[in-house]
């Protein structure tokens, strides 16, 4: 079962999963993931598409039903500003989410998940960040809503024979984005050849990892064992600063003339944090390298949103 599987990573992931002949379900409400990103596996005998809200009663009723061997939890409000505007946003999306799971798979005697967890549970941290890096200071509530979503993984897979691989994301890019700086400032520059309006100053410095080397970390980690849980930092090398990514998009659009637009503040929104560097040794350990850098990453990503428009 892949929870979010119409979604950004999650398409990527299913196809992986069909392509090794796994039999998949897909449990998505479409609030951020689209039916067309599964379209070309849609007629897949393999593949089954459930659209519900994984809050209601009947989500647990189906897992029971089911009865999944692995289940990938990636269901989650993925918009930190969107969270900060509706309180409820994370609360709901991000950890009702994974307690539906952990309940369900609880149920159905399920033994395995596979968490989609982030950065931001760390929070403003200096220095490179190791996943044994404490306390965890989430300042978003997207970031708390992960941190707490991973207490009750921690929970469940310790009292009830469970187990866990977590995997904590940075900024992940890469085709089918449905949100997010390059999704936006793409769109925006297209919108309004002449300017490009960017939250913050620019000056924001984070690591970007593709989609596809993300996957590659995470196929590759949980053929390791979980005791009954192990979690794991993953990135891309490098870091791009927000003005890089700003500049990259009016190339790739052609629009040289353009004017970048910055703000004042050194972050994009409340609760985003401006720069962060990952630890990524334990992932590198098992044998695991990024094909792209962070800037690679970027690039590859802008060509493939201005190709939509073309």
């Amino acid at each position: 079962m892949v929870t979010g599987g119409a979604g950004f990573i999650g398409c990527r992931l299913v196809a992986r999963l069909l392509a090794a002949g796994k039999s998949v379900h897909v449990v998505d409400d479409l609030s951020l993931g689209r039916r067309e990103n599964l379209q070309e596996h849609l007629n897949n005998p393999k593949l089954k598409l459930t659209v519900m809200d994984m809050c209601r009663p009947e989500f647990i009723d189906l897992m029971v039903q089911d009865k999944p061997g692995q289940v990938f939890h990636l269901a989650a409000n993925s918009d930190i500003q969107k969270g900060t505007t509706d309180r409820n946003t994370d609360l709901n999306n991000t950890f009702l989410t994974t307690f539906q799971v952990m309940e369900g798979m609880k149920r159905a005697g399920v033994r395995d998940v596979v968490f989609a967890s982030t950065s931001a549970i760390y929070g403003e941290a200096d220095g490179q960040l190791k996943e044994d890096h404490g306390p965890l200071k989430p300042i978003s509530l997207y970031g708390a809503g992960k941190l707490a979503a991973e207490a009750y993984v921690s929970a469940y897979v310790h009292l009830f024979n469970m187990r866990a691989w977590i995997f904590r994301f940075p900024n992940v890019v890469g085709p089918n984005l449905t949100h997010g700086a390059i999704y936006d400032f793409v769109r925006r520059l297209h919108k309004d050849k002449t300017r490009l309006t960017v939250l913050g100053n620019g000056t924001q410095l984070k690591p970007y990892i593709h989609v596809d080397d993300l996957l590659d970390a995470i196929q590759l980690g949980i053929t390791q064992p979980a005791n009954p849980m192990e979690v794991y930092n993953v990135a891309g090398e490098g870091a791009t600063t927000v003005r890089e990514m700003a500049e990259l998009v009016k190339a790739g659009l052609g629009y040289k003339d353009a004017v970048i637009e910055y703000g004042t503040s050194d972050r994009g929104w409340p609760g985003d944090v401006p720069k962060f560097a990952y630890d990524t040794s334990k992932i590198r350990s098992l044998g695991w390298k990024p094909k792209r850098n962070s800037r690679e990453a970027v690039e590859a990503s802008i060509k493939a949103e201005v190709e939509k428009l073309r």
